[in-house]
């Protein structure tokens, strides 16, 4: 009879034990499930926040390009414009030289 009386409190014990268990699980995956969310969430913000960062880093690399080229077609102006206007120049002091060599 003892044994009986033993046996049913610790059947009792081990099913408060298995509620008691499960419950805690419960919690301990509703806080997993929580932390998920907030990492999915950061995760998410994270990707937006580089592409808009990837955006603006190709804006500013294009505005760049675009007075890299400006500022090469403007040299390229101004340098076949000092041959345009030397070439003349070199000409009549060669047609100067050769009329002193002529005296």
């Amino acid at each position: 009879m003892t044994l009986s009386i033993i046996g049913i409190i610790l059947g009792t014990i081990a099913i408060i034990l298995g509620f008691w268990n499960k419950k805690d699980n419960n919690m301990s995956t509703n806080l997993l499930e929580g932390d998920t969310k907030n990492i999915e969430q950061a995760f998410i913000a994270l990707q937006k926040e580089f592409t808009e960062y990837q955006v603006f880093n190709e804006r500013k690399r294009e505005d760049l390009e675009k007075i890299i080229e400006k500022n090469k077609k403007n040299s390229e102006r101004s340098i076949e414009k000092v041959y345009r206007d030397l070439e003349p120049e070199i000409r009549k002091t060669i047609t100067k030289i050769q009329q002193t060599e002529h005296y």
